[in-house]
Formats: C-alpha cells, structure tokens, sequence
C-alpha cells in the first residue's frame, strides 16, 4: 500500500491535469478490450457503461464498521457499501507496484517496492504489476473483513474513473485503515498516471467487487474482462 506524503499527492495532482489534457481513447467493443485493453491507455473494457454502472452506485448503504483514509495524511471519510452481490468503494487511486520485479516495478522506481503479493499466480510467481491489473484490499480488521463480506483472491472488480471501465482482480492487500490502491497495469488502462511514486488519482475512482466471484488464472486479464463484463450486467439487472 502506497503511503504517499502531501507532496507526493501534490505532485500526483499536477500529472493529472496533465493525463486529463490528453484526448480521449474511442470505446472498443469485446472482444477487442479483452485482447488490447492493457496495453491501451484510457480503455473503456466490454459493452457496459460507466455512467450505468455508476447509477447503480449512487447511494451507500455502508457494511464496514468504520470508515477507511485513502492516505496516512487523510482523516477517515471512505466506508465500505453493500449491494446485492457486490460492494464498493469511492475513492483515490495509489499506485502498488508489488509483486514480480519487471522494468517499471522495482525498488529503484517504487520507494516502497516489495517483491510479493498476497495471491500469487497460477505457476507460484509473485502477481505482476506492471502487466496485471489488479486491485488492493485493506487487510481484515475491525473496520471490515473483506473475507466474510465473499471477497476473495483473484475476485473479479470493475474500476471506473472518468467515463472508463476497467476489469481487474482482487490481488493484494494493503493496511488496516487505508483504501484506494491498485497496481501500476490498471492505473495505465485507465488513463492514469501509473508512477508508484509520485502517479495516481487523488479521487474520483470507484470500485465494485463482485462477490464471490474469481478469474482462472488470477494472472489471466481477459479472464478478468470475460467474466467481469457478465457480472456487471448481472449487477446492472438485479440492483
């Protein structure tokens, strides 16, 4: 878990405004997300919208028992909310660069490198961040145990930021008391500053996790993507 001091957020904010001068990247139809998205910055993955997904997510019936910061810095403002088969969050987006040692991911690029993961992949391997885009979860705590709300290793999420939807998996886990964080791959797909140092979104990002759910491999995005379009017209129809 990223933990970013007021200058580094001050820094992520000013390569925001940057990324938001960029043009936007047209909308493909599957299955051409499902192959291109995560090398394709701004991807707006399957045929579900944001702006429905979104509605869907307008009010929060909180499940947590607290409420989580997005940064050490921050006061806790961020609760956990239930929907039918699913919960979400709305908040920032810090950068995890954890897992296997790759060109972008290292402890040279990422002041806060660590060399695994909570789930790994299907050959044993530490996830890749630079390549998978996956999402973190607060560790089990008072607050809320992500185990016992159905959340699992390699569960399937939907991110959305500004108008894109991305397909990630649950596939690490951060401190107790902090939410909002996901590996360098998803930021890159969506459009946002993936540097784990001085990248990400200050607010503005939402994520569904789909309960019970998993992709097969954890390492597999288009698995991701196949399952994660199905589910979210699931969630569409029964919330």
């Amino acid at each position: 878990m990223r933990r970013r001091t007021f200058a580094l957020a001050t820094a992520a904010g000013t390569a925001l405004l940057a990324a938001a001068a960029l043009p936007a990247t047209a909308q493909p139809t599957a299955p051409t997300a499902a192959a291109n998205a995560a090398s394709r910055p701004g991807v707006t993955e399957g045929s579900v919208s944001a702006a429905d997904l979104l509605a869907k997510v307008t009010n929060c019936s909180q499940i947590s028992n607290g409420k989580y910061r997005t940064d050490e810095e921050t006061s806790a403002t961020v609760p956990v909310c239930g929907k039918k088969n699913a919960v979400f969050w709305k908040a920032d987006m810090d950068i995890d660069c954890d897992g296997q040692v790759t060109a972008k991911c290292n402890k040279d690029t990422d002041p806060w490198f660590q060399d695994d993961t909570r789930y790994h992949q299907s050959d044993g391997k530490p996830l890749n961040a630079e390549k998978l885009p996956y999402v973190v979860v607060p560790s089990v705590s008072g607050i809320w145990n992500f185990e016992s709300a159905g959340i699992k290793g390699g569960g399937v999420v939907a991110i959305i930021y500004k108008n894109k939807v991305e397909y990630a998996v649950v596939g690490d886990t951060g401190p107790e008391k902090i939410i909002g964080e996901a590996s360098y791959a998803a930021a890159k797909g969506l459009g946002i500053d993936p540097d784990p140092a001085t990248g990400g979104a200050e607010s503005g990002v939402t994520y569904i996790l789909f309960k019970n759910s998993k992709a097969s491999p954890i390492e597999s995005h288009s698995e991701a993507v196949s399952r994660g379009e199905a589910l979210a017209k699931k969630f569409l129809q029964e919330n």
